[in-house]
């Protein structure tokens, strides 16, 4: 099981990138074992590098990785984390899910940082499983996979299933496991070594607070933009946002103005437009999904709204050509 104490060691770790796989998590998930070896003065750990076809791949940065071989060339025992990233749905292809799905059934351990976790999911490595994916990419993941429990967490350890939701996140998942195999003094000494202290909980919030992202501590305000994100598929009129908040309608127009510079009906509306957008370009739902999942009952209404607000179509979104249109 992954951080399981009873691991030989070297454990032995390889990394499957998929093209546009984000660098960050990558370099996260390696250092701390690097590190973890220079520190104890002992081989804790070893890593490769693996692609699909055995070919080099470029990150979403363009960064070409040079790798080791092909999946075939992965020791037999080794803990597999899927490195993933833009456009992921793209790059799940039937190889990988069939050996994914070998791997599993030979017990070996097998994670995912970034949005490596939608392919886990494809191959249906997540059933019964705690996982979580990167913020942008969860409401996709939930609308594809709704029976996964996806909890939005920086990174989850559930048995010999885990995943990191991107970013940094990896870092605090591997010092987890430093811990539980080698003890909580060698991790820590490697969060020193990275200036990366405290190690996060794997429960603590990916995004930051709402009162930093919106740069406003107004309670009332807060209140109603968290009842706004609660509820995009379907909309809660101004009046009941503002009796809900103890305020008049014009008391709610006069706070967003203030503290946000729009109405209320154009901060949800942007919410929802938000939503449609990650929708679109992560999942295959119809665009007439999209438009009644982001709280639009009218697709007519939902395109002209789109259109306004990001200067194209849904269609044109996904590089669907509109028969009749003007280019």
């Amino acid at each position: 099981m992954f951080g399981d104490k009873s691991q030989e060691t070297p454990q032995s770790f390889a990394l499957v990138l998929l093209p546009e796989f984000t660098m960050m998590p990558v370099t996260s998930a390696i250092e701390p074992l690097r590190l973890a070896n220079r520190l104890s003065e002992k081989m804790l750990y070893k890593w490769t590098m693996h692609s699909v076809d055995g070919q080099p791949v470029a990150a979403s940065s363009n960064i070409l990785t040079m790798v080791s071989g092909d999946m075939e060339t992965i020791p037999p025992h080794a803990t597999i984390i899927v490195c993933a990233g833009l456009n992921v749905q793209h790059h799940a292809d039937k190889r990988l899910i069939s050996w994914l799905r070998k791997m599993a059934r030979r017990g070996n351990d097998i994670g995912a940082v970034c949005t490596g976790a939608h392919v886990l999911a494809e191959a249906g490595l997540l059933d019964e499983y705690k996982c979580t994916i990167h913020w942008e990419n969860l409401p996709g993941f939930s609308e594809a996979f709704p029976e996964i429990n996806a909890t939005g967490g920086l990174f989850e350890i559930d048995r010999d299933r885990f995943t990191s939701a991107g970013g940094t996140t990896a870092l605090d998942m591997m010092l987890t496991m430093i811990a539980s195999q080698h003890g909580p003094d060698l991790a820590s000494a490697v969060a020193e070594a990275v200036l990366h202290s405290p190690i996060r909980h794997h429960s603590e919030h990916q995004r930051m607070s709402l009162p930093a992202r919106i740069g406003a501590r107004h309670p009332k305000l807060v209140g109603i933009i968290e009842k706004m994100e609660e509820n995009l598929e379907e909309p809660l009129s101004p009046s009941l946002l503002a009796k809900q908040a103890g305020l008049s309608t014009r008391q709610l127009e006069r706070l967003f103005r203030r503290y946000v510079d729009r109405s209320p009906k154009r901060y949800y509306l942007e919410l929802r437009l938000k939503k449609a957008r990650s929708l679109l370009l992560q999942t295959d739902m119809s665009v007439i999904n999209v438009a009644l999942a982001s709280g639009f009952s009218s697709p007519s209404h939902f395109s002209k709204c789109y259109r306004a607000f990001y200067g194209r179509t849904p269609y044109r979104e996904r590089g669907i050509p509109v028969i009749g249109a003007v280019a």
